[in-house]
Order: structure tokens, then C-alpha cells, then sequence
């Protein structure tokens, strides 16, 4: 496991499906336990959960995890303005959409118009 104050960078992620808590934590430097305090923390980290409560996450998990361990090791961010950050960057993502859904609309709209004036 690398040890989570290493400057090394992290390993590449595999390309599969799930990953166990124990790859995770090696893949993102970061221990088991913290892994399942930040599921806590950070409604955005939600592994599936199967037989006998076993997590397994998936690689958006993974990306997460990686994304909240820079966030709070290497940006020096609070667990809460980590999570403060994480849902700002999700709601630009939501705006973005939806300005794009918009503009989708709005064009088959006027298709819609050009149609009818004929």
C-alpha cells in the first residue's frame, strides 16, 4: 500500500468494473477506514453494496476518492469545504446541462415553427 504522505503519484486504474476497498485504498493512498468515514462525509461516494455489505466501487468511485484525497491532502481544503467545493462544481455541471437541454429545445422549437409557417 502507499503510504498516504508519499509524494509518489498514484497508479494508473485498471480498466474493470468493480473494485474491492482494499484495491481502492491502494489505488488511491488512502486507508480502508477513511474510505468508509468519507462514504459518511461526502454524499457523492456511494460504492455498491452486496452480500454481507461488501463495498465495490466502481471507477467515478474511484475518481471520487482520488479527487477528494487531493482536495483535502494536497489542497489543504476542510472535510466541509471539500464537500462545499464537490457540490459547486456539481451544480455548474447541472447548469451546464440544462443550458445545453435548453438550447437542444429551443432549436427543435424553431424546426417546429419553420414547419408550421409552411
Amino acid at each position: 500500500m502507499l503510504d498516504p504522505g508519499s509524494n509518489r503519484e498514484l497508479p494508473p486504474i485498471p480498466a474493470k468494473r468493480y473494485f474491492t476497498i482494499g484495491e481502492v485504498s491502494d489505488l488511491c493512498a488512502v486507508k480502508p477506514h477513511v474510505l468508509r468515514y468519507w462514504e459518511q462525509e461526502f454524499p457523492q461516494l456511494k460504492p455498491v453494496k452486496r452480500r454481507g455489505n461488501r463495498r465495490y466501487y466502481q471507477r467515478h468511485d474511484v475518481i471520487m476518492v482520488r479527487q477528494i484525497r487531493s482536495l483535502l491532502h494536497e489542497q489543504g481544503f476542510t472535510i466541509l469545504g471539500a464537500r462545499q467545493r464537490l457540490e459547486g462544481e456539481e451544480a455548474r455541471d447541472d447548469v451546464s446541462r440544462s443550458q445545453q437541454v435548453v438550447r437542444q429545445l429551443r432549436g427543435e422549437l424553431e424546426e417546429v415553427l419553420q414547419v408550421l409557417r409552411r
